[in-house]
């Protein structure tokens, strides 16, 4: 049976936040396959979880579509949560429903205390995402099988025939590191659901679970190259984010005396990225990354002295155009935007 679009709930626009494990991101793939028009936003527990709700508020409220609904997955909610997430709900400007289908037990008294939580610890939050959703437009033979691969390995039925091939997926979503999903949540989401639909074409081969492990490496290296000659992964990925770097630097850019430059969070591959960086955007003179750990590296293309900037900013030191240093005062945050505007704020400070 083929999913009903024409149901008055696929009118609405989905802001969809879901854990960051594979149960987490195969709740987003049947959204993806039901809903046409879906935001995805992901988060670990903790703090991130109402960092993501509000940018979800500040999202919403700036698309200001007709019809929406605040879907959580995959993560449970504390009671004080639940009341906050109403309340901000309540106060925006914008009108939503909120629902949240969830398996985990210690979400309990949420559940009995808020009619929009759902809860069931014998399915994982794929499989109720899919009952629920499937329930209204229909059944989908394909994605079906997908579920059951994820259910059996995240309530871990070790007898169950898909759970090795369960194993694998849960490897590959662990494992895809290659976009830092913090500077660059859209794409992120992208390369994630994109690997995990890709995973449905090794299902019926013998072996399924050998033939999918030996295959993620050419998987990764498919979605990279895109137009671009074969290379190593390591290239491929590196000259991927240059690419998102270039796309996104005018929201990115941050100025030092007079001088422009990016500003990038847990990057990765500093002097390979940072460098390949400069070379294509001449307009920047020097690239800085910070990190959770409060630690920042700057890179710089020969028009700025990056060892005079790290003293200044960071009391670190180095070479003209390689440096590094500690942001004490840094706050981590989960979002990019906010980790922009602390080190604007720093680099302010530092001209006075």
């Amino acid at each position: 049976m083929q999913y009903q679009k024409e149901h008055p709930m696929h009118t609405y626009h989905l802001y969809h936040l879901s854990h960051t494990d594979l149960d987490g991101y195969g709740c987003q793939l049947v959204t993806q396959h039901y809903f046409n028009h879906v935001s995805f936003y992901n988060s670990n527990y903790g703090k991130e979880i109402e960092e993501r709700f509000a940018q979800i508020i500040e999202e919403m409220e700036a698309k200001k579509a007709d019809k929406n609904i605040v879907l959580i997955t995959d993560l449970n909610l504390t009671l004080e949560q639940c009341e906050s997430f109403e309340k901000e709900l309540q106060n925006a400007s914008i009108e939503a429903r909120l629902l949240l289908l969830d398996h985990h037990k210690s979400g309990q008294d949420a559940y009995e205390g808020y009619p929009w939580y759902f809860l069931d610890d014998s399915r994982c939050a794929t499989k109720i995402t899919y009952d629920f959703f499937a329930g209204i437009y229909g059944e989908d033979p394909s994605l079906s099988r997908f579920v059951d691969v994820v259910n059996a390995v995240d309530i871990w039925l070790d007898q169950d025939p898909h759970f090795e091939l369960g194993k694998v997926g849960l490897g590959l979503v662990a494992n895809a590191k290659e976009i830092n999903r913090i500077m660059f949540a859209k794409p992120n989401s992208h390369y994630l659901l994109t690997l995990l639909q890709s995973t449905q074409a090794y299902f019926d081969l013998p072996s399924p679970h050998i033939a999918l492990d030996e295959a993620i490496h050419s998987l990764k290296k498919h979605y990279f190259r895109a137009d671009k000659q074969d290379d190593t992964l390591s290239n491929l990925v590196s000259s991927h984010i240059v690419t998102l770097l270039t796309r996104y630097k005018d929201r990115m850019s941050i100025t030092y005396k007079g001088h422009k430059g990016i500003l990038t969070y847990n990057v990765g591959n500093v002097s390979v990225v940072g460098n390949d960086f400069l070379a294509a955007n001449p307009e920047f003179d020097f690239f800085m990354d910070v990190t959770s750990r409060k630690t920042v590296s700057f890179r710089s293309s020969g028009k700025v002295d990056v060892s005079k900037m790290a003293k200044a900013l960071a009391g670190g030191g180095g070479h003209p155009n390689a440096s590094g240093g500690m942001l004490t005062n840094f706050k981590d945050s989960f979002v990019y935007d906010r980790v922009l505007s602390q080190v604007k704020e720093i680099i302010s400070k530092s001209e006075e």
